[in-house]
């Protein structure tokens, strides 16, 4: 539901502690910076206090200081997607963010990546319609190094840019969409979609990766022509958050960023709602196995005033267990999900339904359809209930509070408020308007927008199978008509030129490291047995408790693979108190959630609250977990629900591949030697009663575990446990077993995928169990420079020297009993062999010589850095925590960690490659079109077999 998306994009607002001693309002700015606003939070605010600069080359500055963690986060945003692009050049905008990580004048190839990295920092770039932004959370002395490094590409990229490049990044961007739309499935549902909502010249009727043809026609000199047009700083916005002082940081920006001349007036393009005559039916057929209706209703556009009641509509129609569109379609069977939402961009929003059947009811498309309109006719009578309001307006406050948890997110938030609506925190307007809105403006939106109105239908079906569409098709797009192009002469190009009085080439040194502490902890044992570990270092009123207790797929019997997976989806159904349904709104009103899932080995089982609801909530997930209802029905459903997911995995290449890895890792009589949601047989064999044994086997207190992040002291919170740990009682079975067969014969194990276009590859072979200072965490260290960062070697060659695939990685994978090694990646489906021979003689030559020198300080430097940003959430905390649990592992094993990795010799490190490195006992796995790649396979020597999962 649309709201959802609201909170993801506006809400991630955290109040902290923010340092304003030194408030340049107060005091002298730099020269050519000028305090645009001072925003102080009101009384029943978000508690939000920024400030906003403009340079006098037109860049925006937003500063939102937090010193809660030694981080800092940097965002750049340029208001330019796919939507500034021209018919003909599509997908020019994502095209660019990758250009925009390959060096600039002062910043040498791949260096940004690697300056980052060995930072400690994490680092991306995203594109949409209607913006990109690239991005950096680095330890909070290294804020100067990140404003040299992006300034740098703002204002010097061009003198870096050339055709070899150019050339590299295009292939990178070919098989981006090759692995995410092309071989996906319904990866090409959205794009068939906008080009029905949408005529041939809209903005909208383009995808951001563009289509191949139009990435093929062009030239280096159309990118440089698309720098100068966008990439002005009168074109972005800055936004700084973190652990900074901020006098200086305006002083870096002035320095790094002032001299950079503006760009060409960007402009504001006009809104453009999608307009349709009548209802038009498209149908895509797809290697599927589940039916999709996708239907979507052209609506307003970003910040329209009735955007916020069409929000309220579709949470009503499609928004959660109570919905109507869940009350009538997967109550009774005919879908396996039904929701609605309603997306808004900057030019045009939309309402649409998306409905999966199920394909064990005999339904089609065409019922599913008609079963829409009488939901959406029901609405006509039922309205919005003042109930409704009540619980969207109490969620969407409480879910504004946990967005309150994550500077990123903040830094987020203010920069997309000011980049489209000149309002970094529109949100709290958008929090008013829900306030406010009435069920009478609700209901005009609806009448105004959706009832009657036409709509583009997309039915997906399975290949061979038309008779499942809602109807026959009545629309295609027009043809796509590609204006001559014209090559640019580099001669026209106007660059514009920086004069400064300072060395660029120069990188900035870090500041002092910031001082990292450890949450304070504490623990005790409940007196049903929960062993409890938790810290109360926590600024916001919320609680994250997250319960583990043995079990998992390793208690599972071969004839009932899958229970575990299956038991933890019925406990999220009714208890014998409450409906589902019921369950969830008042969850929602009290801004909460409960979520069960099971693992390899325990079952987990986590509580998110507001930490003045956290009673009720326990009440809650005591109905729960003690009280399940266990129906019949819901349990049908449930299971059907599972067998459809199976059938459609088969269908999904990475899946395939991962799974027959595990196969030959560990041997087909394994646990991991099959899914851990089961088989088609396993899941069939399970019966309700098979699930109630499962639950009162596995999910007892005694001897689970739980870790506490919540700003509640440790008593208070045990008060209010108190209830749950005195009618919890019982002691659990112990988790099984991990039986390994062994690893299957070295070799190439090909499944076939007819006319796929990309190849997934899996490289692996058993190696260690999970260790905090051992062997295993000394061989991820091993594996960083070969296969653990974007600048390692595989990826370099592959992926940036290459072009064959968008990535490729590699890991170490350990749990208690066992673990593997893993080189992961889909390649071009012609190069498939070629990769493979790339990989082992990398494989090879790491196994010999290990990481140089200078391989061994990069990682010691990135590793050692990275604890800055380890405890910046609850998440984060929580995570920690859990892992000390599990492994029984004393606090100061970070401290551990670090010696490790600050001593570890580049001979101990090889001797570790040497032993696990070997290409001779490899197994590789290859999912794609056996015709095509069968010859060049055998071509490399390996032995060959053909296998089916």
């Amino acid at each position: 539901m649309q709201r959802w998306w609201k909170i993801g994009l506006l809400l991630g607002v955290l109040a902290g502690c923010s340092s304003w001693q030194d408030n340049p309002a107060q005091s002298t700015l730099p020269s050519g910076v000028t305090l645009i606003e001072d925003h102080l939070p009101e009384q029943n605010s978000l508690g939000v206090h920024y400030q906003k600069y403009q340079l006098d080359n037109g860049l925006t500055v937003l500063l939102y200081p937090n010193d809660d963690s030694p981080l800092t986060h940097v965002d750049v945003t340029y208001h330019v997607g796919s939507s500034r692009e021209v018919q003909g050049k599509s997908g020019f905008a994502h095209f660019f963010e990758h250009m925009m990580f390959q060096g600039s004048k002062h910043v040498g190839d791949q260096e940004h990546f690697r300056i980052v990295n060995e930072a400690g920092g994490s680092m991306n770039g995203t594109t949409n319609k209607d913006r990109t932004n690239y991005y950096q959370t680095v330890p909070s002395n290294q804020l100067e190094t990140v404003l040299w490094l992006e300034a740098d590409r703002m204002g010097f990229l061009l003198e870096a840019v050339s055709e070899r490049k150019f050339e590299i990044q295009r292939d990178a961007v070919k098989n981006e969409r090759a692995q995410r739309v092309d071989n996906a499935p319904y990866g090409l549902m959205l794009e068939r979609l906008d080009e029905a909502l949408y005529p041939r010249e809209h903005p909208y009727s383009w995808q951001p990766i563009g289509y191949v043809e139009d990435l093929d026609r062009v030239d280096v000199n159309d990118l440089k022509a698309f720098f100068l047009r966008w990439y002005g700083p009168n074109n972005a916005v800055l936004t700084i958050g973190g652990d900074f002082d901020t006098q200086q940081t305006l002083e870096w920006v002035t320095q790094y960023f002032g001299g950079i001349p503006s760009g060409p007036e960007a402009g504001k393009l006009p809104t453009q709602p999608a307009e349709l005559d009548e209802s038009r039916y498209i149908t895509l057929e797809d290697r599927v196995h589940i039916p999709v209706l996708l239907m979507s209703y052209p609506t307003v556009y970003l910040g329209h005033q009735d955007e916020v009641a069409l929000d309220m509509f579709s949470e009503v129609l499609g928004g959660g267990k109570s919905s109507l569109l869940y009350q009538r379609l997967v109550e009774s069977g005919k879908a396996l999900s039904a929701s609605s939402s309603h997306y808004c961009q900057e030019l045009a929003c939309t309402l649409s339904v998306y409905v999966r059947l199920n394909p064990q009811s005999e339904y089609t498309l065409a019922d599913i359809e008609a079963e829409v309109d009488l939901a959406i006719a029901e609405f006509r009578e039922r309205g919005v209930t003042e109930e409704d309001l009540t619980r969207v307006q109490a969620s969407l406050r409480a879910s504004s509070i946990f967005g309150m948890e994550s500077v990123p997110d903040v830094v987020r938030q203010l920069a997309f408020g000011e980049t489209f609506l000149d309002d970094p925190l529109f949100v709290e307007s958008v929090i008013a308007q829900f306030d406010a809105v009435t069920r009478e403006q609700v209901d005009s939106a609806y009448r105004h927008y959706i009832e009657g109105k036409p709509r583009v239908v997309l039915s997906v079906v399975p290949r061979g199978k038309l008779e499942l569409a809602a109807a026959p098709v009545n629309f295609e797009p027009e043809p796509r008509q590609w204006p001559e192009h014209h090559t640019i002469d580099p001669e026209s190009l106007a660059y514009r030129t920086v004069d400064d009085d300072f060395d660029r080439s120069a990188q900035p040194p870090a500041g002092k490291a910031p001082q990292m502490n450890l949450p304070e902890l504490w623990q005790v044992e409940l007196s049903n047995g929960i062993a409890l570990l938790g810290t109360s270092e926590h600024n916001n009123p919320t609680t994250t408790l997250r319960l583990r207790m043995p079990g998992g797929a390793l208690s599972e019997s071969p004839e009932h693979y899958g229970i575990a997976k299956l038991t933890a989806a019925m406990l999220k159904q009714s208890s014998q108190v409450r409906s589902a349904s019921a369950l969830t709104d008042r969850l929602e009103e009290l801004g909460a959630s409960i979520s069960f899932s099971a693992g390899l080995s325990d079952q987990i089982i986590e509580v998110r609250s507001l930490s003045e609801n956290l009673e009720e909530v326990l009440g809650l997930l005591e109905d729960q977990l003690l009280r399940p209802a266990f129906d019949e029905q819901e349990f049908q459903r449930e299971q059907a629900r599972y067998l459809q997911s199976i059938e459609q995995r088969f269908n999904q290449s990475q899946w395939l591949a991962s799974v027959m890895a595990q196969t030959l890792t560990f041997g087909q009589d394994s646990r991991l030697g099959s899914s851990s949601y089961g088989t088609r047989e396993s899941i069939a064999n399970i019966t309700l009663e098979d699930v109630k044994a499962f639950w009162q086997q596995h999910y007892q207190p005694r001897p689970s575990q739980m870790v506490a992040v919540t700003n509640l002291s440790a008593e208070q919170l045990q008060d209010k446990l108190k209830p749950l740990v005195a009618e919890w009682q019982g002691e659990s079975a112990s988790a099984g077993r991990l039986s390994q067969q062994g690893q299957a014969k070295p070799g190439i194990y090909l499944i076939d995928r007819p006319g796929a276009v990309q190849t997934a590859l899996r490289i692996t072979r058993p190696a260690l169990a999970y260790d905090a200072t051992g062997d295993f965490f000394k061989a991820n260290l091993m594996n960083f420079n070969f296969g653990g960062n974007f600048n390692s070697r595989i990826n370099q060659n592959l992926r940036e020297d290459k072009g064959y695939t968008y990535g490729v990685s590699s890991y170490f994978s350990g749990f208690e009993q066992g673990g593997s090694f893993v080189i992961s990646s889909d390649i071009r489906r012609d190069a498939t062999a070629a990769a493979i021979s790339e990989l082992l003689q990398e494989l090879h030559s790491y196994m010999d010589s290990g990481p140089s020198e200078q391989e061994l300080e990069y990682m010691r430097s990135a590793v050692t850095q990275q604890e800055a940003l380890s405890y910046a959430t609850p998440s984060q905390k929580a995570s920690f925590l859990m892992l000390m649990q599990m492994y029984q592992l004393e606090p100061d094993f970070v401290e551990q960690q670090q010696l490790i990795t600050n001593s570890i010799s580049s001979e101990e490190l090889q001797a570790l490659a040497a032993r696990f490195f070997s290409p001779e006992e490899m197994c590789i796995v290859v999912v794609g079109d056996k015709r095509a790649l069968l010859p060049d396979l055998e071509r490399l020597g390996l032995p060959v077999q053909e296998v089916e999962l």
